[in-house]
């Protein structure tokens, strides 16, 4: 229960308080009626704050279930777009050896035509 909710309630219990104080004290009424006025106006009064607590419960358990929501959406999106990295990386790396292949034939067959030039021109 946040900050905000436990304020509110004690305020509402303490304004319940005051007000069944002051009725009770500028009531003519007798003993029995006062003490039977205290007694329901309490009972009120326990019944709205269950109630005002019953709906601060509710309230934040709603934002409790949303923010759970949003974090899986957001767990969901990373995880999204961790895969989508891996790929990109996984493709980038097959490229780049690819490259060093296609490269080292190159060499390869630059070095042999090299040597096959060397070799012609030495017997001659």
């Amino acid at each position: 229960m946040s900050e905000r909710t436990s304020d509110l309630l004690t305020g509402l219990f303490i304004g319940g308080l005051i007000g069944a104080v002051l009725g009770v004290l500028f009531a003519p009424k007798s003993g029995k009626e006062t003490r039977e006025d205290l007694a329901r106006k309490a009972d009120e009064l326990l019944v709205k704050t269950k109630e005002e607590y019953a709906k601060a419960v509710e309230k934040s358990k709603a934002a409790y279930e949303a923010a759970l929501g949003r974090l899986k959406e957001f767990e969901a999106s990373a995880e999204d777009q961790t895969l989508a990295a891996e790929e990109k990386l996984s493709e980038i790396a097959r490229q780049g050896i690819e490259s060093v292949e296609t490269q080292k034939n190159r060499l390869k067959q630059a070095i042999d035509a090299g040597l096959e030039a060397y070799r012609e021109e030495s017997t001659k």
